[in-house]
């Protein structure tokens, strides 16, 4: 996982990495990474480390030199093409700078009772004043996963798992009740000790009791911007083409034409003026901004509503929903199958950024308010 950040943080695509992963799965018989041998793992090291070779990038074995350079690259990172995007399409200005945070490693990657995710101290759902942890963990991974949507999330509550209809029926609170307790005693400490704004807190843990919790960071929460949504309208012809749900993230229903990458979605914006575009991922990452700021509406297979790409979603004021796992995309040949039923590019589909429910074609939609 070092070498494959090192390399990413030098100009090297995840693609490459996940060939050799690909690779050595099919070579040993793995389904998933955490099932490879010390052997194995040793070899797709060695390769990862040619891969790194072939691109010219040097690993130094000293410690030191090590940190520093990442601390160099961290502030390189500023004016990387991806981030100068990011501020022009946010807003941000460029004489900012970014800071560089020196912290002890955690291995949310340890084992299966490891893990990490982001915390909202307050559901961003809702105008509710009170703490009620909403959010997004994994096992036996690195909060980079959770934020850059790339795995599969569990909630954190037994109250989110129901309120979001939940394919898995675990949350934190179930299988690790120290830690959950714990989080909720720091969200305690500073939003009624301390008088903080709502937090959005990241944290990793390495084992089962509240001891083996660590708090990464924490920043104020985004306030929600509408006090309206819409909603669709039910109706036996909404029911009759519902294809499955994900997690809703933000805004309400929207109905538009699918669309897998920017090219479709500025053809589609020719083709349809007027009409919705809704684009559709088995993923989402930070490189994507420029496809979601000129969509209205995101779906992804995989994520959570901590995900990078959900929390930019919800800035920009665009419909989203993610984690949809009957959902696969082929983004090369424009189209995905939901649940058996396949859509194409530029077909019709409706999604629900609050509740999360997916529907096939257009769907007549109302405006109500956020309650408590």
């Amino acid at each position: 996982r070092f070498l494959q950040s090192w390399g990413m943080s030098f100009g090297m695509q995840r693609d490459e990495f996940d060939a050799i992963m690909i690779h050595f799965k099919k070579r040993f018989g793995r389904k998933v990474k955490r099932e490879f041998l010390p052997s194995e793992i040793r070899q797709l090291t060695l390769a990862y480390k040619e891969a790194l070779r072939r691109n010219d990038i040097d690993v130094s074995d000293d410690p030191k030199e090590q940190l520093f350079t990442a601390i160099s690259q961290v502030m390189e990172s500023w004016y990387a093409p991806k981030a100068v995007t990011y501020r022009e399409i946010m807003g941000l200005s460029d004489a900012w700078g970014t800071a560089v945070t020196i912290q002890t490693m955690v291995y949310g990657n340890l084992d299966t009772r490891s893990g990490a995710g982001v915390m909202f101290t307050h559901d961003p759902k809702t105008s509710e004043d009170q703490i009620d942890p909403t959010g997004d963990f994994t096992m036996g991974n690195q909060g980079e996963d959770v934020v850059g949507g790339l795995v599969e999330t569990l909630p954190l509550s037994e109250k989110q798992r129901l309120k979001d209809g939940r394919r898995k029926k675990v949350s934190l609170e179930s299988l690790f009740p120290s830690i959950y307790k714990k989080l909720v005693e720091v969200a305690e400490e500073l939003i009624i000790r301390q008088a903080w704004s709502p937090q959005e807190i990241e944290f990793t843990f390495q084992g089962d009791q509240e001891e083996s919790l660590y708090v990464l960071q924490t920043r104020n929460m985004i306030p929600r911007v509408s006090r309206r949504y819409q909603v669709f309208a039910s109706t036996e012809q909404l029911h009759a083409h519902y294809l499955s749900s994900g997690i809703g993230v933000s805004g309400g229903a929207l109905c538009g034409r699918a669309a897998f990458t920017l090219e479709e979605i500025l053809r589609i914006r020719g083709e349809y003026p007027g009409e919705p575009v809704i684009l559709i991922r088995s993923d989402t990452v930070p490189d994507d901004i420029r496809e979601i700021s000129v969509t209205d509406g995101i779906l992804t297979g995989k994520g959570g509503a901590t995900s990078h790409a959900a929390i930019v979603a919800n800035r920009l004021g665009k419909t989203c929903v993610v984690g949809c796992n009957k959902m696969r995309v082929w983004e090369k040949e424009g189209r995905c199958h939901i649940n058996g039923h396949e859509l194409r590019s530029g077909d019709r589909i409706g999604i629900d950024g609050h509740s999360g429910a997916i529907y096939a074609g257009s769907h007549e939609t109302r405006w109500v308010d956020v309650v408590n």
